[in-house]
């Protein structure tokens, strides 16, 4: 019979390591149920139809566009921003913002627009946001906006549309 030793070192780190795996796998099964059932539903195979590919990785699948790409970005005229899966009015263009993250920013939803859950997809805590309508993922809120609100609600351009006023 042999004996393995373990220094101090291989003790720790793998502990660490596994309580890493243990927490993102976790947290991974408790992002995939977060959400209350939403009243628009949709088949998977209806909603890969109505999105483009993009939408469909945002809003279905949590994913994030990349910064800077979203035309939205540039939209200076007095509108609503609504959800691009199912057409919920979610921000007035009053509330928006540049915030130089490189994502559509506002400090405040529309009422009852939004709902929000607990994502800890990278290993801490951050507050989700989602459409209240369809339950489609669109970005983040975090406390470091402008006044009145002091929120940054961070969106994803690709999970919405623009309706000019």
């Amino acid at each position: 019979m042999t004996r393995m030793m373990i220094d101090r070192r291989t003790l720790v780190g793998g502990g660490a390591l596994l309580g890493l795996m243990a927490t993102m796998g976790f947290a991974r099964a408790a992002s995939s149920s977060k959400r209350p059932a939403a009243p628009f539903q949709l088949s998977d195979a209806e909603w890969r139809k109505r999105l483009s590919p993009q939408a469909y990785a945002v809003l279905r699948q949590a994913s994030t566009e990349y910064p800077f790409t979203s035309p939205l970005n540039k939209e200076k005229r007095k509108g609503t921003f609504v959800c691009a899966g199912c057409a919920l009015p979610l921000f007035d263009s009053r509330t928006k913002y540049d915030s130089g993250t490189g994502w559509l920013s506002f400090w405040r939803p529309l009422p009852k627009a939004i709902g929000t859950s607990t994502d800890r997809d990278l290993g801490y805590v951050r507050t989700e946001v989602h459409c209240a309508r369809c339950g489609g993922h669109l970005g983040h809120v975090f406390d470091d906006g402008p006044m009145p609100t002091g929120q940054r609600y961070c969106m994803n351009g690709v999970a919405m549309r623009f309706i000019p006023a």
